[in-house]
């Protein structure tokens, strides 16, 4: 009788997930996105011995580069984004797959050529049928792509199999969300469609369901008898850079609010799943932004802002109205603040604050569950003076980690009680460090494990959550403003102390 591998054995944790031969093909090859995290990405996982030999990688773009100096053109990007060390090694392996095809996302000549393509690195790359198209392009091309691979046969083979990655944002509104769902539902089964959404793959998201779900210490207080309410904060300092003809045209809450920070809050308030397999987890979320909503007095729980000249970083910055490209008279917010209230059993009379923007006064991402304040203080009310409300403090980026406030004596002889923190940080805890979000993602797409990656019910109920704000704020003629490198406007400081709370200091 013959003995197993050991070194196959799924319980081995020394086991990686690799994925098999397979390509990608990449629409808005020559975009930031691209440039800047996916090669990066792509390079990083073949370091990491995460791609098999089989892999190829194809763009389709509209200049004519061709596959040499395309790949070049890859290697600097590689070169420059890479988390890991550099390898000739690697990238020769990797190069051995760049395909290049020039051509209009509209041009059937060019969808030919495609077809062509793939069809020569299933013979020499030996990659079996299986081919990811990867969307980075903006929305408004979507339609054309999507029926292009439909009418020319990719979405589907005899062979293999046929994915598709889109990346945010999902639609504008419901409406179009519907519509996008549709177009996506009559090419490609929804097992077959991954919608990115970058923050889901960071190790620190993840790490939200590893804190509540592998320890017994927080589930107990984890609800509203203990929790007085939570803040959810992601600040950028930097503007919109050369992005202008894009965020225009969304804003803060569109761009930022509507997937990053609702799926934050999803994960932060579902119930414990069956299991961690994508039906579980998706079950859990839906059941949360089923239930949650913007209260009724839009104009006293929501909040909106841009950015004036400022200083941030110690340099002088420009007002978003004098940005490049930005019309005189636009009212889109580069900050959005709103209360989502969430009706269940667990969360009931619990205020989830969101809260998002450009030009604040440092890059940040955190959740903050802050804790109602003990029943009873059997000390004098001058021993308690600088002692706060305990918070528990899910650190997402730049300083990746959690932090707890609570409080404890000062050494003296008297009894002063003051707010200190324990910290845990992900870079002193583990040697390995974390890879980037786009690793996981892609890795996740070419294996075929949908966990991290919203289905459409998902995009359709935020959304809804969504659709009344922004109809809210279009009916106003004003919009508020804040100075650069400041925490945002006084209108979002008096809407959290309307309910007798201020905005946490990140």
């Amino acid at each position: 009788m013959t003995a197993a591998n050991p070194l196959r054995d799924p319980r081995d944790r020394r086991l990686p997930r690799i994925a098999g031969p397979c390509s990608v093909i990449m629409f808005g090859v020559t975009g930031d996105l691209a440039r800047k995290k996916l090669i990066p990405a792509i390079y990083d996982l073949a370091h990491r011995g995460l791609l098999p030999p089989g892999f190829a990688l194809v763009g389709f773009a509209r200049h004519d580069f061709g596959d040499r100096t395309f790949a070049s053109m890859l290697k600097d990007a590689a070169k420059a984004g890479a988390r890991t060390e550099w390898s000739e090694t690697v990238w020769k392996q990797l190069a051995a797959g760049i395909r290049f095809v020039p051509g209009q996302f509209d041009d059937d000549d060019a969808w030919d050529r495609l077809a062509e393509t793939l069809a020569e690195l299933d013979r020499t790359q030996g990659t079996g049928g299986n081919h990811a198209f990867y969307l980075s392009i903006p929305p408004g091309l979507f339609p054309v792509v999507v029926s292009k691979i439909k009418e020319h046969g990719l979405a589907t083979s005899s062979e293999g199999w046929r994915r598709v990655v889109i990346e945010k944002p999902f639609g504008h509104d419901l409406e179009s969300a519907r519509e996008l769902n549709r177009l996506v539902d009559d090419v490609f089964p929804r097992t077959s469609v991954f919608r990115i959404d970058h923050y889901l793959g960071k190790e620190t998201v993840q790490n939200i369901l590893a804190l509540r779900f592998a320890n017994g210490m927080f589930e107990p207080i984890w609800n509203s008898h203990y929790v007085d309410h939570v803040q959810i904060t992601m600040a950028e300092d930097i503007g919109i850079g050369s992005r202008a003809g894009y965020y225009d045209g969304i804003g803060a809450a569109r761009d930022v609010i509507q997937n990053h920070l609702l799926q934050l809050m999803a994960l932060v308030a579902m119930e414990e799943p069956v299991s961690l397999d994508a039906n579980s987890l998706r079950l859990e979320k839906q059941k949360i932004l089923a239930n949650a909503s913007a209260p009724t007095e839009l104009s006293k729980h929501t909040a909106r802002a841009q950015y004036t000249a400022g200083w941030a970083g110690g340099v002088e910055v420009e007002g978003y109205l004098d940005e490049d490209g930005i019309p005189e008279d636009s009212r889109t917010e580069t900050y959005a603040a709103m209360r989502i209230d969430i009706g269940t059993r667990r969360w009931a009379g619990v205020p989830f604050y969101l809260r998002t923007g450009k030009r604040l006064g440092r890059r940040v991402t955190e959740v903050a569950v802050v804790f109602k304040r003990a029943p009873h203080l059997p000390f004098r009310k001058h021993d308690v003076t600088e002692l706060g409300q305990n918070a528990l403090v899910l650190r997402i980026q730049p300083d990746e980690g959690v932090t707890l406030r609570f409080g404890a004596k000062v050494p003296g002889t008297t009894m002063e009680i003051r707010d200190v923190n324990m910290d845990f940080a992900y870079g002193g805890a583990f040697v390995e460090s974390s890879p980037e979000a786009y690793e996981r993602l892609i890795l996740d797409v070419l294996l075929g494990d949908p966990p991290l990656f919203p289905q459409q019910e998902e995009v359709e109920l935020s959304w809804k959550i969504l659709d009344p704000v922004i109809g809210h704020w279009r009916r106003q003629r004003t919009i508020d403003s804040y100075q650069a490198g400041t925490w945002g406007p006084s209108s979002a400081d008096a809407m959290i102390q309307r309910d007798g709370r201020t905005w946490r200091r990140p």
